[in-house]
């Protein structure tokens, strides 16, 4: 057991170990002592008998967990310290841990789970969601790309939309992530207020045991919006580079022959785009392709390859500046533009990996 004011709490409870990230003023985001206890405590677990399951999730009624704590990786980079390294090395390990894990994992998604929070609950072998559930890859906002794993799960999703969220931070729904494959099981808020005790109730010996006893408490199908859009943003972002990529956004906006809802969706994501880092979305974009083909464990080495060279080179460290530190929201992206964007400075991130 933990304390309550404990950043993680650590708890065991008929047989299913729980971890709640406790950190709901700041939505539950990861520091690096937490990445730390997680991944002792789950090792502790995977040697204990008495243990047959392990549920995460998160305290308050706004997150899972929105991230991770960037605000300190600026500072340490800033002061010259390693933070901005460690905290990623850790959090990598920490995912591919939970991915290997030799019990099942639930992730409870309730309410924000972006970026580092994604990285957990993605590598959950059981991913509920609830009706707050709001799932996104944030990154290329604050001068970034989609880590912690995306490369990996973006890539694999249908239809162009793994592109698609890298890109724009799109928010996925509980219907969206279901039918995205981000989510396998959806349960009501009231069931969810009854978790982690749900679960000792189930068959636990494994993975599909516990799919199989959370979805017999499914009612009625879920919308999933998404699935009316996937034909158009297929054609869009199948596109081989971002400025193309924008260019076929702005030829459906003035495409009066299109439907008002396609016409509408492509404005709103050509002004998502217009804010988001030109470099951070061509990497993105990179990532998700290259995602296919690459294994888990080959992905998570190509985002740490990159994480080395973008607080020096990538924008990270200015869009944490303006969308954080001095919150003046006017980032000075490197380049500015889509149109300045040089094809070989985006090759160049990637020089020198190999698997």
């Amino acid at each position: 057991m933990s304390g309550k004011n404990a950043e993680v709490i650590i708890a065991v409870e008929n047989g299913i170990g729980v971890l709640t990230l406790n950190r709901p003023e700041g939505l539950n985001a990861l520091t690096l002592d937490m990445v730390h206890t997680i991944k002792q405590q789950l090792e502790h677990w995977a040697g204990d008998d008495s243990v047959a399951a392990v549920a995460i999730q998160g305290a308050g009624e706004k997150a899972f967990c929105a991230g991770g704590d960037i605000r300190a990786l600026y500072d340490s980079y800033k002061s010259g310290g390693t933070l901005h390294r460690v905290f990623f090395e850790d959090e990598y390990a920490l995912d591919l841990a939970i991915h290997n894990y030799s019990k099942p994992v639930v992730s409870l998604m309730n309410g924000f789970v972006m970026g580092g929070g994604m990285g957990v609950a993605q590598a959950a072998s059981v991913r509920v969601v609830s009706d707050r559930a709001r799932l996104a890859m944030p990154e290329t906002g604050i001068g970034f790309f989609p880590d912690v794993g995306a490369t990996y799960f973006l890539g694999r999703l249908p239809g162009r939309l793994g592109e698609y969220l890298a890109l724009t931070g799109a928010q996925m729904g509980a219907g969206d992530a279901i039918y995205a494959g981000l989510a396998d099981v959806y349960l009501s808020e009231a069931d969810f207020q009854q978790m982690p005790g749900l679960l000792a109730e189930l068959d636990l010996s494994s993975v599909e045991t516990v799919k199989a006893g959370l979805g017999q408490r499914r009612q009625g199908a879920l919308e999933a919006p998404v699935a009316c859009l996937l034909p158009v943003i297929a054609e869009v972002f199948s596109k081989d580079t971002v400025p193309e990529i924008r260019d076929a956004l702005v030829a459906l906006v003035e495409n009066e022959s299109k439907s008002e809802s396609v016409r509408s969706w492509a404005e709103k994501t050509l002004s998502i785009m217009s804010a988001r880092s030109p470099m951070g979305m061509a990497v993105a974009l990179e990532l998700v392709h290259r995602g296919r083909e690459l294994s888990l464990a080959d992905s998570f080495a190509l985002e740490m390859h990159l994480v080395l060279q973008w607080f020096d080179e990538g924008d990270i460290v200015e869009g944490i500046r303006a969308l954080i530190v001095d919150k003046d929201k006017s980032p000075h992206w490197q380049p500015a533009t889509l149109d300045e964007l040089d094809p070989a400075r985006v090759k160049a991130f990637f020089d020198g990996f190999s698997v």
